[in-house]
């Protein structure tokens, strides 16, 4: 029985932009208990869509022509009072960054609370008990007592449970997942799709969810819908889409999962550029008035990295992945243990002595935007570390426009800002930057996991241009085993603050010895 029908829906966008509609003339039909997956490149109007149905397109926005019919019903006959009604009880949203749904000031139970009070739960005692139910029913565990907690003390991947706890809060009959497990890790990633089946089984419940990933779409698909800038390429059963794919496109995303490197990985015997030993970091955090709890996130770890070689750091969310990069490249400084810079101990320099020495070693950050100075032009942020180094204004800029057509962006973008690039470019801007103060190593931190499979390939291709181009080092740390399988030389897998294993990369995953290596292998199998 069909429960959601889009008929011929057209979002225009303001005069400018990149095309007339962010979405032309899309159908889809979704029914009871079906999940259909909406699949494109970042821009291809998935997310457009979702805010579409819940009636919330951002100003200038606005449906042109077409139709939402909802339980037979238009949605946009509707009072706005009664999509109010209708959001977060019949048809509830889950997001892809769930700190950006939830209230950092308040406890999360007291977050399912409100919604529960908002559409008339009047009852305390009633909604407590709603509250532990369901999150209990997500899979967090001691219910009782995690409701008191606030999100930051949660992982990731426990936040995600909780936003999909406030979405079940009156068991909707349709619910929108938007990229829900792009920036979580393979195990947790796993975890969050096996509930949202059982919910669905369970429930009955209709989900329409938006995602670039083709490896959850056969993990969870019923029916696949593929977007490219706004029009419907095509649309089928899962296993066709997938299998026998009609459209050039859609092949194009399907290859672009399981690329290969620009040329074969050959063993790097290149000078030691990079080293740890026996590095240790503990943080501290305070818990109530007395308190205090320490956390050991990194435990005695021992890596190297040559010159001309890629080394991946991998493992699950809270490992210690990040604090690892963030003290090879001295943002943070480690509690205990040494790190060599081609050779030169850097770990206890003061910030006075290293500064001399940062140029060497260069980090690219998971967030290109959150990184980036709004306020700068582009060409201003790629200049800084060069005028920072004594390089001269006239040299500065020669060098950052010669680094922008490196990585691929136009002449023209030297003079825009941040928020007029798409991720994939912010990206290259960030590498860019990095590259300027001509670095002999480079940390990339997660630099792809937000971005689509096609951008993803684009960026990887950069990397490994460049490294050839320019004998870069490079640690590239992720949670995508896929990601670290085609461009690492060597892997390293971490898990509790420690190197459990690290090998050549073709022979760790064919023959992985640390359960937890094989934990996730198994778990990227999804």
């Amino acid at each position: 029985m069909t429960l959601l029908s889009v008929e011929h829906l057209r979002i225009a966008l303001p005069a400018g932009a990149d095309r007339s509609h962010a979405l032309y003339d899309l159908s889809l039909q979704l029914n009871r208990g079906e999940c259909l997956c909406v699949v494109g490149e970042s821009g291809s109007g998935k997310s457009m869509l979702a805010k579409a149905l819940l009636r919330q397109l951002p100003d200038p926005l606005k449906v042109e022509s077409g139709r939402l019919v909802f339980r037979d019903e238009e949605l946009a006959e509707r009072s706005e009072e009664a999509m109010r009604q209708l959001r977060g009880r019949d048809i509830s949203m889950v997001f892809q960054e769930p700190m950006s749904a939830l209230n950092p000031l308040l406890r999360v139970g007291e977050q399912i609370d409100e919604t529960l009070r908002a559409h008339g739960v009047a009852s305390a005692r009633v909604r407590r008990q709603r509250v532990v139910d369901l999150l209990g029913y997500v899979g967090l565990p001691e219910p009782e007592r995690l409701r008191l907690a606030y999100p930051f003390e949660l992982s990731g991947g426990q936040r995600q449970r909780v936003v999909i706890a406030m979405a079940l809060a009156f068991d909707p009959a349709l619910l929108i997942a938007d990229e829900p497990t792009s920036a979580l890790d393979v195990t947790t990633q796993a975890q969050i799709l096996d509930l949202l089946r059982k919910i669905q089984q369970d429930k009955g419940m209709a989900l329409l969810f938006i995602t670039h990933d083709f490896a959850v779409v056969e993990a969870i698909a019923d029916r696949v819908l593929v977007l490219e800038k706004g029009r419907v390429v095509e649309q089928g059963t899962a296993p066709a889409v997938l299998r026998v794919p009609r459209e050039n496109y859609t092949r194009q995303l399907l290859a672009a999962v399981s690329a290969q490197p620009l040329v074969p990985r050959t063993p790097v015997a290149g000078p030691v550029v990079l080293k740890a030993e026996a590095l240790g970091k503990v943080f501290s955090s305070r818990i109530g008035w007395w308190g205090r709890r320490t956390t050991q996130a990194l435990d005695s770890v021992q890596l190297q990295l040559r010159e001309g070689e890629t080394l991946g750091i991998v493992g699950e969310s809270g490992s210690g992945k990040s604090t690892l990069g963030r003290c090879l490249v001295r943002l943070l400084r480690a509690d205990s243990g040494r790190i060599e810079w081609l050779g030169r101990e850097v770990a206890g320099l003061s910030e006075g002595r290293l500064r001399p020495l940062r140029s060497e070693v260069q980090m690219i950050f998971q967030d290109p935007f959150a990184s980036l100075n709004p306020r700068q032009t582009v060409g201003q942020i790629v200049m800084t570390g060069p005028l920072v180094q004594g390089v001269s204004r006239f040299d500065a800029e020669r060098r950052a426009r010669e680094l922008l057509e490196l990585v691929g962006l136009p002449a023209a973008a030297f003079e825009r800002f941040p928020h007029e690039f798409s991720g994939g470019q912010r990206q290259r801007i960030g590498i860019a930057r990095a590259l300027a103060v001509e670095p002999k190593v480079l940390i990339a931190d997660e630099c792809v996991s937000a971005l689509d499979a096609l951008v993803q390939v684009q960026i990887l291709e950069l990397l490994e241009s460049l490294q050839r181009r320019l004998k870069l080092s490079i640690v590239f740390i992720t949670h995508d085993l896929r990601v670290a399988a085609r461009l690492c030389d060597r892997i390293a897998v971490m898990h509790r603050g420690r190197v459990v294993e690290q090998g050549e990369t073709g022979a760790l995953f064919a023959d992985a010895r640390h359960p937890y290596t094989r934990e996730l292998l198994m778990a990227e199998a999804i």
